[in-house]
Order: structure tokens, then C-alpha cells, then sequence
């Protein structure tokens, strides 16, 4: 290299500091050989340096949404084993991974009892929002009671309900699991009104819709609560096994068959 072409190199990753495109300057290198090795036009070149800068900020971006998101688990839909919960309408929640939904800010209420895996489909659609660049924030009903009856003794409503009102999707997983505090019920319909018709709300419950005026203590706030969700809403109801202990047995199954191999191949003594 030339004097004159050290200097250019040393420029452009100065100019791609300087733009702070970090991960380019420091691919330059790679970029230029690979070039001179390929016969690469210039164009060619230029887009593959930029092509991995946008990468980069792509992935930075992603983990920064998936830390603001507070997902439980980095589930994706390829874990649900939907031939091991047969109570799911397995066409219906396909359909909802595709995300129209939030297109027209449309909610999810997934229904049914404990461990059918009602979280886990939750939290796959999350994260797949979330992939698409879709700000997502997930959170428990008892949870989100607490927080924004600390926020109401504080002074602090407006300021809770404006976070709550940001994301394009909002979950709420548990509700009916634990009882809510006697301002709980009013704060999470406080929530869906601030949401209502402007953006997505995934619910999760082990409480039948009918249900949820005795569930919630307050027949009316469960009344409004239920219009504001169900005005635009897919109800996935899992009528099933559970899925988490149907997983369990097989890990059992799988550690009682093992066991009894090894029994069989080391005689009467084996431990």
C-alpha cells in the first residue's frame, strides 16, 4: 500500500468513526481484501461494508427492545409442541404470529387453566413482535396492580399510565391467579381504556370470561373492562392437558426407561 492509499485507508475509518458506523470501520479491513480477492465492484463493496453495519445496529436495536420487553423466557413459537396440547386451535395462533393484529390494534385473550401454556404462546407472540421492531413490554396482573398503586400513592398516575399506554403491545399474563388488591381491578381497567382502539393487549387468564364478574369483585369495572377487550379481539379458549406436566411426565418417563436399561445391562447389582 502507498503512502497515499495508507492515508485514504486511515481517512475513511476516521469518516466512519467521525459517523459513528463503528462496525463498518472496524469490517474495513475484511471488506477491502475481499474486494481485491473477488473482484468486487465498487458498489458491490460499498454494499456489503453497509450491509454489515445495518446488521449491527439491527442487533443492537433487538436487544435493546428485548430488555425493555421483560420477557419471562425466549420462547418462539417453534418450542409450542401443539401435538401435545390438543386443546389449541393451532391455525388461530399461526394466524395471530403473523401479527396483523396489531395492524388494527386488535387484542389476544388466552383462556383456560393452569399449564395448558397459555404464557408460553403469550410470550412467543411477544417475542415475535418484538423481532419486528414492535415495542413490547410484559408484565403480570398482580404486577402491574402493584406498580400503579405505588405510583398513585407517590403522585406518580399519569407518569404509569403513559408507560403502560406506549407499547404497540402490551401483555398481561396471570390474571385471576393471584387476587388483586381492592384498587387493582380499577387500575388494570385504567390500563386497557388508555389502550383502547390505539394499541395491542395480550391476556392470558385461568378465568372464564363469564366468570369475571365475580372473579373481579366489581361487576361493572369487569363489564367495561370485557367491552374495551373484546371490541376487537381473538379469544384462543384451551380446553386441554397441561402442557407443563405432560412435559414433566415424558422427562420422567424418559429417566424411568433409562434407569431401568442400565438396570437390565449391569445385572441384579446395579445401582
Amino acid at each position: 500500500m502507498t503512502t497515499s492509499e495508507a492515508r485514504r485507508y486511515q481517512n475513511l475509518r476516521a469518516h466512519l468513526g467521525y459517523l459513528k458506523l463503528n462496525d463498518a470501520a472496524d469490517a474495513l479491513n475484511t471488506v477491502l481484501d475481499a474486494a481485491r480477492h473477488e473482484h468486487l465492484s465498487l458498489t458491490a463493496a460499498l454494499e456489503r461494508l453497509l450491509e454489515i453495519e445495518v446488521e449491527a445496529t439491527e442487533a443492537r436495536r433487538l436487544a435493546s427492545r428485548l430488555r425493555f420487553a421483560c420477557l419471562p423466557a425466549p420462547w418462539t413459537l417453534a418450542d409450542f409442541d401443539f401435538t401435545a396440547q390438543p386443546g389449541v386451535d393451532e391455525k388461530l395462533v399461526r394466524d395471530l404470529a403473523t401479527l396483523r393484529f396489531l395492524d388494527d390494534a386488535s387484542n389476544v385473550l388466552f383462556v383456560g387453566p393452569p399449564g395448558v401454556g397459555k404464557t408460553m404462546l403469550a410470550t412467543a407472540l411477544a417475542r415475535g413482535a418484538a423481532e419486528a421492531g414492535a415495542r413490547v413490554y410484559f408484565t403480570t396482573a398482580a404486577d402491574l396492580a402493584a406498580r400503579c398503586h405505588k405510583a398513585a400513592l407517590e403522585g406518580r398516575w399519569n407518569t404509569c399510565m403513559r408507560f403502560f399506554a406506549g407499547p404497540k403491545l402490551l401483555v398481561i399474563d396471570e390474571l385471576g391467579y393471584l387476587p388483586l388488591p381492592g384498587d387493582g381491578a380499577s387500575a388494570l381497567f385504567q390500563v386497557i381504556n388508555q389502550r383502547y382502539l390505539k394499541s395491542s393487549t395480550i391476556l392470558t387468564t385461568n378465568v372464564g370470561i363469564a366468570d369475571w364478574a365475580g372473579a373481579f369483585g366489581d361487576a361493572t369495572v369487569a363489564a367495561a373492562m370485557l367491552d374495551r377487550l373484546l371490541h376487537r379481539a381473538a379469544v384462543v379458549g384451551i380446553d386441554g392437558p397441561s402442557y407443563r406436566l405432560r412435559h414433566h411426565q415424558r422427562t420422567a418417563d424418559t429417566l424411568r426407561a433409562a434407569t431401568g436399561h442400565r438396570a437390565q445391562q449391569g445385572g441384579p447389582h446395579a445401582s
